[in-house]
C-alpha cells in the first residue's frame, strides 16, 4: 500500500502543477491556451511557467498532512522534484 499511496500522491501532484500552469496562462495572460504555450515557450519562458504552476502543491502538501496522508504527501514532495528537474531541461 505504500507504494501506491505514494504513486497517487506523485500522479496528483503533477495534475496540480498542470493545473496551476493553466490557471496562470489563462489569469495573468491575455493568450489561450495553445497560442499561449507557444508563445511562451519561444520567449523561454515556459520552464518558469511550469515553476509557478507548482504553487499549488504546496497546498496539496499541506492539505494531505492535515488529512495523515503522509506517503501521499510525499509523493507530492517526489513531483515537485520532477518538475523541478524537468524544468532545467525545458
Amino acid at each position: 500500500m505504500n507504494k501506491l499511496d505514494m504513486l497517487i500522491g506523485f500522479i496528483i501532484g503533477i495534475i496540480t502543477s498542470l493545473i496551476g500552469s493553466y490557471l496562470f496562462i489563462k489569469l495573468f495572460t491575455s493568450f489561450d491556451l495553445s497560442n499561449g504555450i507557444q508563445t511562451i515557450k519561444q520567449y523561454g519562458y515556459l520552464g518558469k511557467v511550469i515553476t509557478l504552476g507548482t504553487v499549488l502543491d504546496l497546498l496539496l502538501f499541506l492539505f494531505l498532512l492535515k488529512r495523515n496522508k503522509e506517503l501521499m504527501a510525499r509523493g507530492v514532495v517526489f513531483a515537485v522534484i520532477f518538475l523541478a528537474i524537468s524544468t532545467l531541461f525545458i
